[in-house]
């Protein structure tokens, strides 16, 4: 069957430079090296989180563990999500949702830290149960005669 000028250009994209992506084409391709590297790099993150579970840092534990976590996911979101190649609106809906986010997590912490002192933290489990109805006093048995 022979292609008609109409056929050709259809397959034309609106750049009109005839390298239009077709059905089961990838709009990005990435390399195959490219997705090993990012992987080992998450892979080699979640090693360190875990690591990183094991010591004693106190309250920067958590600034850490949420940093490396972030990172995880800007890897995921630039390379997977392919948010590297897109158009740049995208990248700035998406950051500023996360500042949002950001912010609206910060007040409620903000505010959280009001009521920190009403707060009453135990140790143990135990120290934490309420204490145990008191017992009734022991009636002294009357002997029969």
């Amino acid at each position: 069957m022979a292609h008609t000028s109409a056929d050709a250009s259809a397959h034309i994209d609106s750049h009109g430079d005839g390298h239009g992506h077709g059905d089961g084409e990838f709009a990005h391709p990435a390399s195959i090296s490219m997705l090993l590297s990012v992987f080992f790099a998450l892979l080699a993150l979640t090693i360190l989180t875990v690591w990183q579970s094991t010591l004693d840092i106190g309250a920067a534990e958590i600034w850490v563990t949420m940093g490396i976590a972030t990172f995880k996911a800007g890897l995921v979101i630039l390379f997977f999500m392919h948010l590297l190649w897109d158009k740049p609106l995208n990248a700035i809906v998406f950051l500023s949702s996360i500042i949002f986010v950001a912010l609206f997590l910060g007040f409620t912490l903000m505010d959280a830290q009001g009521y920190h002192s009403t707060i009453e933290i135990k140790d143990t489990l135990e120290a934490s149960l309420p204490p145990a109805p008191a017992s009734a006093p022991a009636t002294p048995s009357v002997p029969t005669t």
